[in-house]
């Protein structure tokens, strides 16, 4: 018995020395409650990046708005039935660590759901939010169609993300060459693409679009239809919180289903006095005492959709104005990828 347990302490030893070399990032477990911390500190420290109009930005009277802003503000209604936020600035490579550190409770900026990402950095997602493919955007007068009138072409992306991988994997198979221009963020990949460095710049297609409404010769540039990857987003917070975690998701889910029952924040208050609906009574708090299993009010829900909206509202708030459509984002009954899990 001796021999054994030494072979099984020697074996644990092992492990844990090539463990770090074996990851990309060392492993964070959270030590505390995040809901406990948000209420004693009276506010959510959300982290947010610069991924421009529709998603992330200053609106004209310099308040923080977008698709992106708006999962920070559902969060913060589920908790307090306000909107007390702080806004902290991160970028797709800094909001990990940000959120393994501590120094934000919630990463919402649409960081793609991969195995590694999941498995490696201590962290969890709480979620799919959003659906998207990683596409490319050319000047029109190059005459290219596919991504495949793409050999030998160079391109420009941001360093960094699954991006690169995805370029390399695509290129590869279709046995194509081309030429890597990396930049340290969007907005440095996007100016080299206009000021002629690269013959095609590539991100997902809705930071695409995001990315070029400023455009001073936005005509003169289209953005190809084919995509070369799947790339579905989802906010990140801290592994080993479970009650956090769910906070996070069921917050998103509520709004899914507020937009499956036809529940907008126009006619919620309406909705909420008049519904014979149990599901829809459960979800605004009406019946039942659903909130106190996750340590929020009974009316968490009531308030996300109050203070944010559906689903709807929020994509047609943020994103219809700058041309996005919906497509699998769309719910599962109007031949969308988007599907609320049930609530009682």
């Amino acid at each position: 018995m001796a021999i054994r347990i030494a072979k099984i302490i020697k074996l644990s030893c092992l492990m844990f020395a090539i463990a770090p070399l074996t990851l990309p990032l060392v492993i964070s477990q959270a030590s505390a409650d995040t809901l406990d911390e948000v209420r004693a500190r009276g506010f959510l420290k959300c982290g947010i990046t610069e991924s421009g109009v529709g998603f992330s930005y200053l609106d004209a009277s310099g308040n923080r708005a977008g698709f992106e802003v708006d999962h920070c503000k559902t969060i913060a209604a589920a908790v307090f039935g306000e909107l007390k936020v702080e806004y902290v600035l991160a970028t797709p490579q800094t909001g990990f660590t940000l959120l393994q550190s501590g120094a934000i409770d919630l990463f919402p900026a649409g960081a793609t759901w991969s195995y590694l990402r999941d498995a490696s950095l201590g962290l969890d997602y709480a979620g799919i939010y959003f659906y998207d493919g990683q596409g490319f955007m050319v000047r029109k007068d190059k005459q290219v169609s596919r991504v495949t009138d793409l050999g030998g072409a160079t391109i420009c992306v941001a360093q960094g993300t699954t991006l690169e991988q995805n370029l390399a994997d695509y290129f590869e198979s279709a046995g194509l060459k081309y030429q890597l221009i990396t930049f340290a963020d969007t907005d440095k990949s996007l100016e080299a693409y206009q000021a002629d460095r690269c013959d095609a710049l590539t991100m997902q297609r809705a930071a695409l679009a995001a990315r070029s409404s400023g455009m001073y010769d936005r005509s003169l540039h289209q953005i190809l239809d084919e995509t070369i990857s799947s790339e579905p987003q989802g906010p990140l917070v801290r592994q080993n919180d479970s009650r956090w975690r769910d906070i996070v998701w069921w917050s998103f889910n509520a709004r899914l289903l507020a937009e499956s029952h036809g529940i907008s924040q126009a006619n919620v208050e309406k909705v909420r006095q008049q519904s014979g609906n149990r599901e829809v009574q459960r979800l605004l708090g009406v019946y039942g005492e659903f909130g106190a299993v996750m340590g929020l009010s009974n009316e968490w829900a009531y308030d996300i959709i109050r203070l944010v909206g559906s689903y709807q509202d929020v994509w047609e708030r943020n994103l219809t104005p700058i041309g996005l459509e919906r497509g699998p984002n769309r719910l599962w009954k109007d031949g969308g990828l988007m599907f609320a899990l049930p609530f009682r």
